[in-house]
Order: C-alpha cells, then structure tokens, then sequence
C-alpha cells in the first residue's frame, strides 16, 4: 500500500468517526469507533485463521451453517485452536461483516442486540485461557444502549449500522505482512482524538515525535530488547514505537490508571499484532500500587502526568523504590516520585527515558535531596534533553527528556541538549520535525560540545551550580547582536535631516501657491 492510499484510509476512518461526532463528545464517540474498528480487525483476522486452518477440506469460514453437527465440529475445533493462537473466537455468525450487511437490510435490520452478544462472546470466548487479563471488559466502555446515540432504538439501530457499513467498505489488508497499515492508521485517529481533546489528552496520548525521540533514545546503543516498559502507558502507542525502533522486543509492559485508556492500550497491542502472550498491561495507580514490582526492564519509557498528586504516604518511607533517598517527592508534585519507582525497575543494563516539567530541574526542598542524590550518590543521570514550549496537547509548558542509567558509560560527566528553539510551528502547536529528533539523537549518541546546542557539563560543574540542572546554566544559547557603527548611523541621521529639511521647504512651497498656512515650523521663521 502506498503513502498516498495509507493517508486516504486514515481520512475515510476519519471521516467515519465524525458520523458520531454530532452525537457525543469527543472521548466518547472515540471509545465507539475505535472499538468497532477493533471488532473489525478480530473478525477479519478470526476468518483469516479459520480459512487457512479449512484449505484442505475446501471450507470456508463464512460458508459454515452453525445448526449443522458437521459445520458445527469445523466450528468447535477451530474454536479450540484459535483461542489458543490468536487468543480468542467469533462465530460464522458473529463476524463483523455479516452483522454490518444486516444492518444494510431494509427489513428485519436491528442488529444491536446481536452487536451487544458478539461483543460479550469474544471476552467470554477467552475465560479460563491465558488471554483471558488481556480480553476482559475489553468492549465496556461501548454502550450501545446509550441515548447519545439516538432518542429511540430504531434512531440508535440506524446510526450502528451506518458506521458499520461504512467501515465494511473499507479494506484492511491484513494478508499484507509487510506494513502495518491498520496499525499506521488507528495511530492516526488516536492522534487526532487527542489533538482535539484539551487537557484530557495527555492522559491517553504522547505526541508521535515525542514517542519516537524518546524510543531511539532508549535504543540509541542497543538495539535488541528483552522487555519494554511504560509505568504510564495511556493507549500504549508509546511502548509500541519503542517496539518499531528496536531490532527485537521480547515482551511489553505497562500499567495505567485510567480504565477507559487502559481498554484502549490493549486494543492498540492487539491490533498492532501484539501476541496476547508478549505484553502484559494492567490496570491501577502505579506508584501507590505497582503492578511489576519484581520485574527489571532493558528499556523504560514515560510521559507521565506533569506535576500530578499521590498521597507521599509516610509509610512509604519503608518501600525499597523511596526509602533510599531519605526524603519523598511533594504530595503536589509526584514528578521524582515517578522517576524513582523508574529507577528501581530498571535493570543493571538498562536505560530510561522519561519526560518531565523543567521544574524537576531546579525546585528546593526534597526535590532538590533526591536531584542531588541521584546525582551525587547514585550517579544514574545520563543526559538532560530541553524541548520546545507547547509541544503536548493541553499544556503549553516547556518540557525536557531525563536520560538515566545504572551503568553509565561515561560516569564522570552529565550531557545538556537544548532542543528547545528546534522546531515547527503548525497553526497553534509546535511539532518537532524529523530533523531536529535526529539532531538531538546524534548529539546524545556522539556526547561532544556542540555551540549553542549542546554541553557536557563535568560532575564537578554540576556540583558548583549546587545541583541545580536547569539547562541554560550549561548551554549558552546567547546570540551577540551586531555591533554598531555610530559614526555610520551618526551620517546616515544627518543626511535624514538635510532631506527632511528639503521635504519641509517643498511643502512649505505648495502651501504658499495655495494660499494656505504651512502645518509646521520652517527652521529660520519667526
């Protein structure tokens, strides 16, 4: 599939989710076409499986009558083998386009009894298997029995059914192994969702250029990953782009506290061809209820909300992920709290990259303990990346990218990039270009001064700035304004004046002929 057909199916999907936009707000009608599109894809991806597994006895999928014993025996050994493949199951009856040409029908059209059935079966198609975490409640945040959807039951009926009709028409092409094109494009409507949803955004969605910066940093020198992990994930899209940019990936993890994200991050591994067996993402508070406690990752990746509160229970004082800094992060500001639970998860080899206010840079009090402490005493900080003001949907403060390791390969010193004047601005937001994300990479891979972008600052200099990161003490980005020449402008003011003067006299002139006074002073009158 060209680009060209890649953009035209992400604005055809687009463009069906607006069907739904006069309906509902944005995060709700976003939760209805998203998971429709994901029944979509298990339903031609369930058919795909069974077709392949019925070439030999010239079956098709489709084709089988379920009220018959010997389609019914194709059916339940299918069944048996797709839920321990793919991890799951549909029916003949229950695939997405059968329902979606019922709802075409002029007659005998009501298909949302049999939508909310369908959904239901492919979590419970899954109970007592080891898909089951990765499928259940899966599909609770479409209620399709909803008045936003319509005043009536006919009205609702009638909506369903367009949207599913519309996105029949659209082929998926999954037989093509080579792209990710369904992936591509529901990345795609996740950004555009997120564009559109204010503050609401940073809850669900990193910004593309952001997640891919963030990626080749945490693979800039090593490629082949055993495990990937984002301590809040929101739709995964994140974890998924470290994914893309390593060679290998052994498993994903993510945990998230939001439940209508964390339905949405699963869908996203899935539908990206994620093996349920290869992520594991779960659901709850990540610092008050760590979820991988036990697990240490080669690779961590975060944005996690700026400046948010968490409770800085003192009996945290006892949990091995604070007790060593001596101090616990503010309750109104949970930015350290999050880069310590980081910090104890990651493995002796690891790196992590996490996203962070500038304020983690050079607040007092405890933050200032812990800034020092990790600097000090466990030497972790690799590198401090400033970015550009108004890059995240919803806030429009400036941001930086914390760069740690355990085993640092440059231990006597801290790299400064300030990336914060590199950028494109589109309409009101500003976007980092291809450019300037391989900029900052190169400079992090090649660690060397680079005038007025960046300085490796020697821990010594850290120290006589008292800890303080804040990343202009390090990088000097003053432009000197040219100098100027007085005696030139001096000239250039006097010969101003003789022409002013001639203009005056001109005018003076015109006055005179007209009979008229002159509106000023002539330089020599009375």
């Amino acid at each position: 599939m060209s680009e060209e057909q890649k953009r035209l199916l992400q604005q055809q999907l687009w463009n069906i989710a607006n069907t739904l936009r006069g309906k509902m707000n944005a995060d709700e009608f976003r939760d209805y076409i998203l998971g429709f599109i994901f029944y979509k894809y298990l339903s031609e991806k369930v058919e795909t499986y069974a077709n392949k597994a019925l070439e030999p006895d010239n079956k098709v999928f489709a084709e089988l009558d379920e009220t018959k014993p010997e389609d019914k025996a194709y059916i339940d050994a299918i069944r048996e083998e797709a839920v321990e493949d793919i991890g799951y199951f549909l029916k003949p009856s229950e695939l997405f386009h059968v329902i979606a040409q019922k709802g075409n029908k002029k007659t005998d059209n009501y298909i949302l009894v049999d939508l909310i059935g369908i959904l239901k079966n492919i979590e419970q198609s899954t109970m007592g298997h080891d898909s089951a975490d990765d499928f259940i409640n899966l599909f609770e945040d479409i209620d399709l029995t909803s008045s936003k959807l319509g005043r009536s039951n006919t009205d609702k009926n009638a909506l369903i059914a367009r949207v599913l009709a519309h996105l029949d028409a659209i082929d998926f092409d999954l037989s093509n192994t080579e792209t990710d094109v369904l992936g591509d494009a529901y990345e795609y409507l996740i950004g555009e969702f997120a564009s559109g949803a204010g503050k609401k955004a940073g809850e669900f969605y990193t910004p593309q250029p952001v997640s891919t910066l963030l990626a080749k940093l945490v693979t800039c020198h090593r490629k082949k990953l055993r495990n990937v992990y984002d301590p809040t994930c929101g739709s995964g899209s994140l974890l998924l782009r470290v994914k893309r940019e390593a060679e290998s990936v052994g498993r994903i993890y993510g945990q998230e506290l939001n439940r209508t994200t964390y339905n949405l991050a699963r869908m996203n591994m899935i539908l990206h061809d994620v093996h349920y067996s290869d992520f594991d993402i779960r659901q709850e508070d990540t610092l008050e209820r760590p979820q991988h406690r036990d697990l240490r990752f080669d690779a961590i990746v975060a944005n996690p909300p700026f400046s948010a509160q968490w409770s800085a229970n003192p009996l945290f004082m006892n949990d091995e992920r604070f007790s060593v800094y001596g101090k616990l992060a503010p309750a109104s500001k949970a930015d350290l709290a999050f880069v310590e639970h980081m910090i104890y998860q990651l493995s002796e080899e690891g790196t992590m990259a996490v996203v962070m206010p500038h304020g983690v840079l050079f607040r007092g009090s405890s933050e200032a303990h812990i800034r020092r402490h990790i600097i000090e005493k466990m030497n972790y900080l690799d590198a401090v990346i400033g970015l550009p003001s108004n890059i995240f949907y919803g806030t429009s403060i400036p941001t930086c990218i914390l760069v740690l390791k355990k085993c640092r390969k440059h231990p006597d010193n801290i790299l400064f990039i300030d990336a914060s004047q590199h950028f494109e601005k589109v309409k009101t937001q500003n976007f980092l270009r291809s450019e300037d994300i391989e900029r900052i990479v190169n400079a992090y891979a090649e660690r060397k001064n680079i005038d007025k972008f960046a300085h490796v600052a020697t821990l010594k200099e850290i120290e006589e700035n008292d800890y303080n990161l804040n990343i202009p003490r390090y990088v000097d980005t003053f432009e000197k304004e040219e100098e100027i020449d007085i005696a030139a402008v001096a000239k250039e003011l006097a010969a101003l004046e003789t022409d002013m003067a001639k203009t005056d006299a001109t005018i003076a002139g015109f006055c005179k002929e007209l009979g008229i006074d002159v509106p000023f002073a002539i330089e020599g009158d009375k």
